[in-house]
């Protein structure tokens, strides 16, 4: 990030979704860093836990809000509390699978309260000066999902059009596309940040990497859709949220910037990886070798065959490149599980057991 700013007068950020992986990554680096005060709005949903603030919860520089991003109250009563200059929109219902089972709450969540955001910044900015308002900046975190499934061969860019699978990549389409209509109708200065799959610390365990690590240690079976060969753009967490910071301090307004940490493996390459890195670290398991474990399971409805991300604007305007490639970033990613054991068994301790989701009948 921008390193230290004390001595200088720091930026208040609002962060919407903040107690999420990505998002409580980015407040952990903001607080860490000392790069800016935020106020953190998080409904805590089965995804958000206040255990990943726990390094920050007491930080002078923090302020956590229980909150609905699509609640209109809320919102606008943030922004006139706290003032910030820049909003970094994280808060969304996230999971391919429950956007299957209930995608009413993926409207809700994504296109409503993404409404309600830009509303109340929109208004907020028609009362500041002319100096705050042209330095207030609006970050949209978005996903490289809303472009659809590529072929064997190409890659999403800015300009790659929009043909969402499910109804979560829907959700978050319609969100992409009310953010920049509120920059071209009525001048908010927002951007937008398509980014490939993440994985790191402190992701809920619903998501294939956490989810095969758990699995691997403990024993279970390691359920791989399909024939395994979907493939992914995977992205450490604490380079995507590097780069957002870039972004937000750099980045255009009314620009799209894709972020993707160039490192395109099949899921079952992925789980490969996971067993042989369990293996190593946690010898003696007596289910070992841990790949003995994986079993091949019905797809998903509409699972996109391939997503891979062009990088190459961010690194060209705004210097940012990955500093984890694939295998240092998952050595990282399985010895925190290992020695988080706490965390995994708090965020567990609600509905979510590790269960299939998404299982529904597609209507002939």
């Amino acid at each position: 990030m921008g390193g230290s700013n004390e001595g200088a007068m720091k930026k208040t950020l609002l962060v919407t979704g903040g107690a999420g992986f990505i998002g409580s990554c980015f407040v952990r680096q903001c607080i860490s860093e000392r790069a800016a005060r935020v106020v953190n709005l998080d409904k805590l949903t089965y995804a958000g836990n206040l255990d990943s603030l726990e390094p920050v919860l007491q930080d002078p520089d923090h302020v956590f809000i229980h909150g609905d991003v699509a609640d209109r109250q809320t919102v606008r009563s943030i922004f006139a509390q706290y003032q910030p200059d820049a909003v970094v929109h994280f808060a969304a219902e996230s999971h391919v699978d429950r956007s299957i089972d209930d995608p009413a709450q993926f409207v809700r969540t994504n296109v409503l309260g993404t409404f309600e955001l830009l509303e109340a910044a929109r208004q907020y900015l028609a009362g500041l000066p002319a100096g705050p308002r042209k330095a207030f900046r609006f970050l949209h975190v978005s996903t490289d999902e809303v472009f659809g499934s590529l072929g064997a061969e190409g890659r999403f860019t800015e300009a790659s059009p929009y043909d969402p699978s499910s109804p979560y990549s829907a959700s978050k389409a319609a969100a992409d596309h009310f953010v920049r209509a509120y920059y071209r109708t009525y001048g908010l200065p927002t951007i937008v940040s398509n980014c490939s799959n993440n994985y790191g610390p402190y992701q809920f365990p619903e998501k294939l990497i956490p989810l095969m690590i758990l699995n691997a240690l403990e024993g279970k079976p390691l359920p791989v859709y399909g024939d395994g060969l979907n493939v992914r753009d995977w992205l450490f967490v604490e380079d995507h949220c590097r780069a957002l910071w870039l972004i937000l301090e750099a980045g255009k307004p009314g620009s799209t910037y894709n972020i993707g940490g160039d490192c395109e493996r099949t899921n079952i390459e992925v789980v490969r990886t996971i067993c042989r890195l369990v293996d190593e670290l946690c010898p003696g398991l007596r289910h070992s070798p841990c790949q003995s474990l994986i079993r091949f399971v019905p797809d998903r409805p509409g699972h996109d065959r391939r997503y891979a991300i062009d990088a190459s604007r961010i690194r060209a305007e705004l210097g940012w490149a990955p500093q984890y490639d694939f295998l240092s970033g998952l050595r990282r990613t399985v010895q925190w599980y290992l020695e988080n054991r706490r965390w995994v068994e708090r965020v567990c301790s609600g509905a979510y057991r590790r269960e299939r989701l998404g299982l529904v009948e597609r209507l002939q």
